[in-house]
């Protein structure tokens, strides 16, 4: 009796493959940072849908004071913060869009790499141009009378351009995290 009897059960399984550093994704291995971070981006894009409506929707007939002017293109500060805002607005509809199809397709629309510098870089100039609306707001908030409808749509206007700069900044840090993850690991 030869202890060499090969059993059909014994057959030598091949090692599991070794990850490669080359193929690292973050996408699919994080799903919560993914839902984290979409979430984010919805937040930013209600709370810039809210700034660019409550500027939008002063009506100048409601006004009781007619000697002050009562729309936002009277104030130069008022247009920056609503431009900075329209742009926060579509580049954030646009990495909405972007994350659902990277949930949906597995991330065929932009290469990883490709979107965590895209996302890296305008999370910081959105975030930039949030708070310097925010800032300019303040200017022509001083400026305005009180009474007049154009001063309380611009202190919510500024409100809301202020929470979307938190959320923005908080967005632009889990996209600073992974962009220094894909560089470091």
């Amino acid at each position: 009796m030869s202890s060499a009897a090969v059993s059909p059960f014994s057959q030598a399984q091949p090692p599991p493959p070794t990850p490669s550093p080359l193929s690292f994704s973050v996408t699919s291995s994080q799903p919560p940072f993914l839902t984290a971070n979409l979430f984010l981006r919805f937040l930013t894009l209600v709370l810039s849908a809210a700034t660019l409506l409550s500027l939008a929707a002063t009506s100048p007939t409601n006004s009781t004071l007619k000697k002050h002017s009562t729309t936002f293109w009277d104030y130069s500060q008022l247009v920056y913060c609503f431009t900075a805002n329209i742009l926060v607005f579509v580049y954030t509809l646009f990495q909405l869009f972007k994350g659902i199809c990277d949930i949906a397709h597995r991330g065929i629309f932009i290469s990883d790499k490709a979107s965590d510098y895209i996302s890296f870089i305008l999370d910081q100039l959105a975030g930039y141009l949030l708070v310097s609306a925010s800032s300019v707001a303040v200017q022509a908030i001083q400026q305005m009378h009180n009474g007049i409808p154009l001063r309380k749509a611009a202190i919510v206007s500024l409100c809301t351009s202020f929470a979307s700069f938190v959320v923005v900044a908080a967005s632009a840090l889990l996209s600073g995290y992974r962009f220094c993850k894909r560089i470091i690991w």
